[in-house]
């Protein structure tokens, strides 16, 4: 608590006084009775209290929603950096003061997802501030994720105000056009943590073969191509975000002869291309989490080992292998322990030239570190 980090888990309080609902607002005092916190009371997670605030003058009602929220978006309209870009994620959660809400822009539609019962409470209140602060046309719901079960709350998704978002949002991303399923996407329709590092990848492309494994709908294939990759073998899984990619290729009118999509494994596919013997001059490896709690750690290394080992394996000589890891429970030193245990096994002396992390517009807290959840690497292999 001292440290100001957000979570108040179940065994660190001894009592509780009355009886509050959850999403109710209420206040956290030491055992001598001094306010500590202001924060929402959820009964059926193990992070008890997620706290609003350390001031005991503050009250959490509508004026402290606005507040938090014209600040959230004051900042990014003030880093340049996210200048060129009409998709920009406006709320980051804990980072941004607000637990367990998360706001994304895609041109005139906000995508919300309500992750806790403090913000389930005042969702409407926030849907009509949103409204009122931005020029958008509506505001759409993305609360179909698995950690609302650990509040007790069911998974949701529609409209919530406004009008209902197309079947596809065009957004521009640094000279770059791409469509962004916001209904059925990942996360709430595209990667946006990922901005600054596509910008990386289509620095380091130029004349190179790429290999885009978990391409999803074309981001890194994309800005591959608009860096002046030769050819670009893209593959995912999902035929329909296959789809999607082709379309943004196409969108942004590069010549599909350049690109292969292939859909499949992205693990059978590596094994198969080191036994057909190929190679590329620069791999991308951007997987789905693997590891979502401490428990799931020792199996996410294991496979982040073996994915890596396969990249570096269809590496030439002179290659680029940008590698990334979106587990909470992989911190960045460990992702480079296995980075590098998976490049001993594969006999490949590498070297580290740049590290990765989320964007701008996906900013940590300094007391809550677990908001650095992103991290990534540039290897070069000699």
């Amino acid at each position: 608590m001292l440290r100001h980090h957000p979570w108040v888990f179940s065994g660190a309080v001894a009592d509780v006084l009355g009886d509050p609902e959850p999403g109710d607002t209420v206040d956290l005092l030491s055992a001598g009775g001094n306010f500590l916190a202001r924060g929402a009371y959820s009964s059926q997670s193990q992070i008890r209290v997620r706290i609003w605030t350390w001031d005991e003058s503050e009250s959490v009602d509508e004026d402290f929603f606005k507040r938090r929220l014209d600040a959230a978006i004051e900042q990014r309209e003030k880093t340049p950096a996210l200048s060129k870009s009409t998709g920009v994620r406006l709320v980051h959660a804990e980072s941004d003061l607000l637990p367990g809400l998360i706001v994304d822009r895609y041109d005139h539609w906000a995508v919300i997802q309500v992750l806790s019962w403090g913000v389930e409470r005042w969702r409407e209140t926030i849907t009509r501030l949103l409204l009122d602060c931005l020029p958008i046309s509506g505001v759409y719901e993305r609360s179909d994720v698995d950690v609302r079960r650990l509040e007790g709350l069911s998974e949701r998704s529609g409209v919530l105000a406004g009008e209902a978002p197309p079947d596809l949002v065009e957004i521009g991303e640094n000279g770059l056009r791409f469509w962004v399923d916001l209904r059925g996407g990942h996360k709430t329709g595209f990667y946006l943590d990922q901005r600054a590092n596509r910008m990386i990848v289509r620095e380091l492309s130029y004349g190179r073969e790429v290999l885009d494994c978990f391409c999803y709908t074309g981001g890194f294939t994309a800005s591959a191509l608009a860096g002046g990759a030769g050819a670009v073998t893209a593959v995912d899984a999902s035929a329909e975000a296959l789809d999607l990619a082709r379309k943004n290729v196409l969108l942004n009118q590069f010549s599909e002869e350049r690109v292969n999509f292939l859909e499949g494994d992205v693990f059978q596919v590596l094994r198969r291309f080191r036994d057909m013997d190929r190679s590329f001059d620069m791999v991308v490896l951007d997987p789905p989490k693997f590891a979502s709690n401490a428990a799931q750690v020792d199996k996410a290394a294991r496979g982040y080992k073996d994915i890596n080992l396969l990249a570096l394996k269809l590496l030439r000589p002179g290659g680029i292998l940008v590698t990334f890891s979106c587990s909470g429970g992989i911190d960045a030193d460990l992702f480079q322990r296995i980075v590098a245990a998976a490049a001993l096994d594969a006999r490949a002396d590498t070297q580290i030239i740049q590290r990765l992390n989320q964007g701008p517009d996906h900013p940590v807290l300094l007391s809550f570190p677990e908001g650095a959840y992103l991290k990534g690497l540039v290897l070069v292999k000699k």
